[in-house]
């Protein structure tokens, strides 16, 4: 049996950090099995789905490294759900229903104040054909629901009906059918509601394992039914914690919170975000990894916390900052071009100044640093100003080497007496106009001598 995922978006909107989260967790669950990763769009609400927003949730996953083995739309695939309501139906497990909003919100009450759960009474049942053509004939159009095994032969007369599964995160669940109400699967209008689509899909897609938020611990009782009722055997379930934000509101597509879009725009790197997505909320510690196949091996479902994980993007500068120091040349080399960077020293520039490099961008700035000179020339105390004077005029000649920043500063103490700050912090602004930065001992070779006297206050 070939492990078989699905990650399976509304495309109505563009996905955030809490959608990467499920993805990741598929496609590393599927790289670790060597499985398949099937990439689904839940674009059944025609009005709301649109195909710029299923383009863009393709391009976060291919920028996060997630390839699918297949691509699916559910808006092509009606015919399938057609042919499982009329299984359903044949076999009395379907059945119309035509209570408007009111009725049942009303229903409800009444089963509340008589301290009975406010599940749905399957009143529908009792209607004999001649009332519910009466009421097709007032107009009426059923909703249909699935009837729910949680009775023996009664449905009046439900009874603790309890579905358990093995969860790959969350260990052994359980739900009780007698505490839910028969769902409804196809609206008044002729359209379906999540559930019958996607198990349908599920089952002809070969679907073996489902990880997904804990938001659908619930629907699980309710799917396993569904999946015998339509002669399959129901795959595993993984259910994960959520995400949240630092103080603790939940993630939305329509809000933007967080959307990996921005993420990308402000800078961060991708594997920043798939290394805080999969590990936030989990036993392991929080840890950049370089790529998808090593966060692999750190992968491991059932190390995942049941609470809420709180999701601070301030994490992402710390671990974007980790894999940018260690990032090989070789692996920037393109993008660094597109900046502007090229040419025999853009190696040497780059192993000089990641260190110090929150987001990939920075090297810009570093790189017209160095060939153009400070951004904003610093203002210096006078008595500073004579000092980088006097340590100018005993710049060594050229040619200079990776010593040249040891010796000049061994000039200057000696003749002027200053040492430490005092000595390098004048130079360092007056080289670069900024007080921190990469060590200066690998960027003086890389201005010069010409263009470091070009620097002098």
């Amino acid at each position: 049996m070939t492990v078989t995922v699905r990650f399976a978006p509304s495309p109505t909107g563009r996905i955030h950090i809490g959608n990467a989260r499920t993805a990741l967790f598929n496609w590393l669950f599927a790289l670790r099995n060597r499985g398949r990763f099937i990439q689904r769009f839940d674009d059944t609400d025609t009005e709301r789905s649109r195909q710029e927003f299923a383009d863009s949730i393709l391009y976060d996953l291919h920028w996060l490294g997630i390839f699918p083995d297949q691509t699916e739309y559910q808006s092509r695939r009606f015919a399938s759900y057609d042919a499982a309501v009329e299984t359903l139906k044949a076999a009395g497990l379907l059945y119309p229903c035509y209570e408007t909003a009111e009725e049942l919100d009303l229903r409800r009450k009444v089963r509340r104040t008589r301290g009975m759960p406010p599940v749905y009474g399957r009143e529908a049942l009792k209607l004999t054909d001649d009332e519910r053509a009466a009421l097709d004939q007032d107009g009426r159009r059923p909703h249909w629901r699935f009837l729910l095994p949680n009775f023996v032969s009664d449905p009046f007369e439900s009874e603790r009906t309890e579905v358990h599964w093995n969860d790959l995160v969350r260990g052994e669940e359980t739900v009780d059918l007698a505490s839910l109400s028969d769902p409804v699967l196809v609206r008044e209008d002729g359209t379906y509601l999540y559930t019958l689509p996607s198990v349908v899909d599920d089952i002809e897609m070969g679907v073996t394992h489902i990880i997904r938020g804990d938001d659908h611990v619930t629907n699980t009782g309710v799917q396993i039914a569904l999946f015998k009722a339509l002669g399959a055997e129901p795959p595993v379930f993984g259910h994960h914690n959520l995400l949240t934000t630092a103080s603790g509101e939940g993630l939305s597509k329509r809000t933007g919170a967080l959307s990996i879009e921005s993420l990308r725009d402000g800078g961060i790197e991708p594997m920043s975000v798939a290394s805080l997505a999969v590990l936030v909320g989990t036993s392991e510690n929080v840890a950049a990894a370089t790529n998808l196949s090593e966060l692999a091996e750190k992968f491991d479902p059932a190390s995942t916390s049941k609470s809420a994980a709180k999701f601070d993007p301030d994490e992402l500068v710390v671990l974007n900052r980790a894999l940018l120091h260690h990032m090989p040349f070789a692996e920037v080399r393109d993008r660094l071009m597109l900046l502007g960077i090229s040419g025999e020293h853009a190696e040497t520039f780059w192993v000089a100044v990641r260190g110090n490099l929150d987001r990939l961008s920075d090297a810009g700035t570093w790189w017209r640093i160095l060939r153009d000179g400070p951004q904003q020339a610093a203002e210096l105390p006078e008595e500073d100003r004579e000092f980088v004077g006097q340590a100018f005029d005993l710049l060594p000649e050229e040619p200079w080497d990776g010593d040249v920043w040891k010796d000049w500063t061994a000039k200057v103490r000696k003749a002027t007496g200053r040492k430490g700050k005092a000595l390098f912090m004048p130079l360092r602004l007056a080289l670069t106009g900024l007080e921190s930065g990469p060590e200066l001992a690998d960027l003086l070779p890389l201005v010069g001598r010409e263009g470091t006297l070009a620097r002098r206050p």
